[in-house]
């Protein structure tokens, strides 16, 4: 899986850089590295769709306070690109960010179409997102995963190809736009003659329309079907978040670009351990005899057991750390800790020959609580465990 690059230095402006300062700098970028301006150049292309998805993650508020705060990890699912990486749509990218290219840039540079690419028409309609629920076990938290689901949605028609049509001959330029998808109008006002450009009503901005349908989806495109889907899951993703698969999610109408698959993470409840963000907690319980001598004792972890020394005169609470063995942390190389909270367990039913033995020792002065000024209070070990 490749590293995402800070989305600051993709658009080469500071953190505390306003709004203002960041539109400009991703249309320079943007035109720098424009598919028209590179034509068949791929490298160019993904530079152009890591700068739009930097852009819509920094050019919103919200979006932007959690990026800051958490890095990738915050808005991953919430960008274009999602974890995916880099694989905007095209579409998307030109339809979302058109004001941002306008005339004044791409229009006289690139012929026109408002930041559409020399007045390019839209393909269909655009299918709809996805939301699926993803369980998944602690090990396969803390390592990642790749998991292959089903997923019942529209998918293209096999059977027309996705086009809606019954045959090649069944598509026709729209004869009100021409083929062109848009309708310009012009209209005199008292300063002069003033034109605007709209989606052509009849095509919807397609430049074509069906004259025979498929048979098969009935001018759709598309038919409701099941797709398995592999979606590479991170390491140290927490119950809640969610991860965008791009163009996996309903295919569109009439060969539109398809929406995404949103998966939403959900833990798997462990038998014995309990999650604390990075941090997993296990509470072991000793018996009175093994506080006072000592113990060793093994533990479960995530990925299997592992032993600890209990030495001779534990007192109930104490907390060991096993270091690293926590989970870690998406996009970074953090990890948290296992913490062993030891409980001494007191009986609740004695025999008589064991009150007596219990009695007799009661009366001992080392059985009289005498706790060192060394001995962390309750609230320490609390920090500790959560620190």
């Amino acid at each position: 899986m490749s590293t995402k690059r800070d989305y600051y230095e993709v658009l080469s402006v500071t953190r505390t850089a306003n709004g203002e300062e960041i539109k400009k700098a991703y249309r320079k970028v943007a035109m720098q590295y424009h598919p028209d301006r590179n034509p068949g150049d791929k490298a160019a292309e993904e530079k152009f769709k890591e700068a739009a998805e930097a852009y819509e993650i920094l050019s919103d508020a919200d979006k932007r306070s959690r990026y800051d705060r958490y890095g990738h990890a915050g808005v991953s699912g919430q960008g274009a690109g999602g974890f995916g990486g880099g694989n905007m749509n095209m579409d998307d990218i030109f339809s979302q960010f058109g004001d941002i290219f306008g005339d004044d840039i791409f229009g006289s540079f690139f012929g026109g179409g408002g930041g559409r690419r020399g007045g390019q028409r839209s393909r269909g309609t655009r299918g709809s997102n996805l939301r699926v629920k993803l369980k998944l076990n602690y090990e396969e938290i803390a390592k990642g995963v790749s998991k292959s689901i089903k997923v019942k949605k529209y998918v293209p028609c096999a059977t027309c190809s996705g086009s809606g049509a019954k045959d090649k001959a069944s598509i026709q330029n729209c004869s009100t736009c021409g083929g062109s998808g848009q309708v310009r109008k012009v209209t005199s006002t008292f300063l002069g003659q003033m034109q605007t450009v709209t989606t052509c009503p009849t095509c919807n901005g397609e430049g074509t329309t069906i004259a025979a349908k498929c048979g098969s989806c009935k001018g759709e495109g598309r038919v409701y079907g099941e797709e398995t889907v592999t979606i590479d899951i991170p390491a140290g993703v927490q119950e809640g978040m969610q991860l965008s698969v791009t163009g996996k999610g309903n295919a569109g109408e009439r060969g539109g670009s398809p929406g995404d698959l949103i998966v939403l993470i959900e833990e798997e409840a462990h038998p014995q351990l309990q999650r604390d963000g990075l941090n997993v907690a296990f509470d072991l319980y000793i018996t009175f005899p093994d506080a006072v001598f000592g113990t060793s004792a093994e533990v479960p972890t995530i990925d299997g057991r592992a032993k600890i020394k209990v030495p001779a005169g534990t007192q109930s609470g104490k907390i060991f750390r096993l270091k690293g063995k926590g989970f870690p942390a998406v996009n970074s190389y953090e990890k948290g800790d296992q913490l062993i909270h030891v409980n001494v367990w007191t009986p609740q039913h004695l025999n008589t020959e064991e009150k007596a033995m219990m009695e007799k020792l009661q009366e001992s002065n080392n059985f009289k609580p005498n706790p060192d000024k060394n001995e962390r209070s309750f609230f320490d070990k609390v920090r500790e465990m959560f620190s």
